[in-house]
């Protein structure tokens, strides 16, 4: 089951990384991190939070340069 939480919070960070604008992307990473801290362990916890960090980083598609 802890597995399977982990798994979708993973997902729920990469869902909103596609869909929403970088501001919003993260206000919603933390949305998940704070009731991800409530079900997952701390091992998983910290390793989510690493992901969510990375994908922070990550340019969104919008910001992004395209090749001419």
């Amino acid at each position: 089951m802890n597995q399977t939480m982990y798994a979708a919070c993973k997902e729920l960070v990469d869902d909103a990384k596609l869909r929403c604008a970088d501001l919003v992307f993260k206000e919603i990473c933390l949305e998940i991190l704070a009731h991800a801290k409530n079900v997952l362990s701390d091992t998983q916890f910290r390793d989510l939070t690493l992901y969510a960090a990375e994908k922070m980083k990550e340019k969104s598609l919008c910001e992004a340069e395209l090749p001419i």
